[in-house]
């Protein structure tokens, strides 16, 4: 199903660690060509080294996405390297935990300049790529089931997440005259290194009863709605927002 994927040349952003790592290593085994971005050079290397083997290649590039210029700089350079640019994953992000009473501006232009105005500008400078190469793409925004309800202290990772769900729609919109689909993957708690021993404590044991199938995602359980929205098989998707969260969404108040 996801043979398209092929050949097929892919920037993720925040690919350093967790999801974008794993987003890296899943296009390279589906023979994705992957420009892989973030700060940390040392570990886009050694991520690059790690899918030697696979069938796709991996390129570190460094890009901070709190900066529009290196935003710029960094597509660029993703563009010279795999020569072209045909899917752009949105996957940079940041989040603190903090009462909103306490949050003061720095906190919160941090998550709003890394959540939502990184994400827009750099879906702007992948959809003028696109649109110059004429063959139309595909963006997929990674958001949260957060930017469709709430929790108790994460209210600007909350706000920008919503940001972004409401982009995804506005950008596909405007940009499908160009072939240029947008869509959002929304996970909901996924397990990592960094909140596995979280999920073992009886405040992550509450949360995970509250998730209908009783658990919570696998990074692999993210695997085949993120090819799907990569890959020529959603060419008709755009606009659309796929909750993966064991029915968090739609459990009951």
């Amino acid at each position: 199903m996801f043979g398209d994927l092929k050949g097929k040349r892919v920037l993720v952003t925040g690919a350093s660690s967790g999801l974008g790592a794993h987003f890296v290593r899943l296009l390279a085994v589906h023979g994705a060509h992957v420009a892989a971005a973030a700060r940390r050079h040392d570990r886009l290397v050694a991520l690059a080294q790690d899918c030697a083997a696979l069938p796709g290649k991996v390129v570190p590039v460094v890009l901070d996405v709190a900066s529009v210029e290196a935003i710029g700089a960094g597509l660029e350079e993703a563009r010279a390297a795999l020569r072209g640019l045909d899917v752009l994953v949105n996957n940079a992000g940041v989040v603190e935990t903090a009462r909103a009473l306490d949050l003061d501006e720095a906190q919160w232009d941090a998550h709003l300049d890394v959540n939502l105005k990184g994400c827009f500008f750099a879906a702007q400078g992948a959809a003028r790529i696109m649109s110059q190469q004429g063959e139309g793409g595909a963006i997929v925004n990674i958001a949260s089931i957060l930017g469709e309800r709430v929790a108790a202290s994460v209210a600007p990772y909350a706000v920008a997440k919503a940001g972004l769900i409401q982009m995804t729609k506005a950008l596909a919109l405007e940009w499908a005259r160009h072939k240029v689909r947008v869509n959002a993957l929304a996970p909901g708690y996924v397990v990592t290194d960094l909140n596995r021993e979280f999920f073992a404590t009886e405040a992550g044991k509450a949360l995970i009863a509250r998730i209908p199938m009783r658990r919570p995602a696998d990074l692999t359980d993210l695997d085949g709605p993120f090819l799907l929205l990569c890959a020529d098989a959603s060419r008709f998707m755009t606009g659309a927002v796929v909750a993966v969260d064991g029915g968090h969404l739609v459990s009951g108040l």
